[in-house]
């Protein structure tokens, strides 16, 4: 059994799921999602609560029955509250700022980096070395933060880059 599969997902106040098929959407104050599970598993809603089964008791449908609960969980956040991802730039002179849909960074290269924002996520820049990536769609929001620190990560010995900021940099000595 599944200990995560066997929780049925509530629907808070506000927030209406349809399933149709093998297709489930979501529907809340931030929008609208939806999540198509694989033939294995069973979609149902009753009483303002979404439960997923598995078809038969094979290993493929065992694996699946707790994958697609954490995915409606997901929708269901994503909906109502949303996602959000939190970055921040460390080095002399990096510096980030949006203009626009672009977010324009400064980060020790020659020329300026400018990254496009895609649809459904939304970048903000409360000071200019933090970034906040928000959205509905938790792996869309992950994406574009990963994205942004690509352009430059921490290094070991000052620490200068872009990291999340609950991560922890392992500093190393250096040279003597």
């Amino acid at each position: 059994m599944s200990r995560i599969g066997k929780r049925p997902v509530e629907l808070p106040s506000g927030v209406s799921a349809a399933v149709s098929g093998q297709t489930i959407e979501v529907k809340g104050p931030k929008g609208a999602r939806t999540f198509t599970a694989t033939d294995d598993v069973t979609l149902s809603v009753e009483d303002n609560a979404v439960s997923v089964q598995p078809r038969g008791s094979s290993k493929r449908a065992r694996q699946q029955w707790g994958m697609s609960r954490t995915m409606v969980a997901n929708l269901v956040q994503g909906v109502t509250d949303g996602f959000k991802k939190e970055l921040e730039i460390n080095g002399v002179g990096y510096r980030a700022q949006m203009q626009g849909n672009t977010l324009k960074l400064s980060l020790g290269y020659s020329h300026e980096v400018n990254f496009d924002v895609p649809q459904g996520v939304t970048v903000t820049c409360p000071k200019q070395t933090e970034i906040i990536v928000e959205g509905a769609d938790q792996q869309l929001v992950g994406q574009v933060a990963a994205n942004i620190r690509e352009w430059r990560k921490p290094e070991p010995y000052k620490g200068k880059g872009i990291k999340y900021k609950d991560e922890y940099i392992f500093r190393k000595e250096g040279k003597r």
